[in-house]
C-alpha cells in the first residue's frame, strides 16, 4: 500500500496523530489495527513534553516511515 498522500503536509505532532490514525484505518479490522491504534496513542503520551522542534521533526519523519513500513506489510 502506498502512504496516504497527506504525509508531506504533516509539520506537527497533532497532525501527525490525525495521519497515523488515518492510516489504522486502512489496515484490516480486528486485533491489528487495535495494536497500532494503541501504539499509537502510546507514543503521543511519552513524547507529549517533546518541545526541541528539531527532535519533533525528527519523531514526525521517523513515524511517517515507520507508517509506511507497516503499511507496505
Amino acid at each position: 500500500m502506498a502512504p496516504l498522500p497527506e504525509a508531506e503536509l504533516v509539520r506537527s505532532s497533532v497532525q501527525l496523530y490525525r495521519y497515523l490514525l488515518r492510516c489504522c484505518r486502512r489496515l484490516p479490522a480486528g486485533p491489528v489495527r487495535q495494536h497500532y491504534r494503541h501504539a499509537i496513542r502510546q507514543s503521543f503520551k511519552v513524547h507529549a513534553d517533546e518541545d526541541d522542534p528539531e527532535r519533533i521533526q525528527q519523531i514526525i519523519k521517523r513515524a511517517i516511515e515507520d507508517a509506511d513500513w507497516v503499511m507496505n506489510k
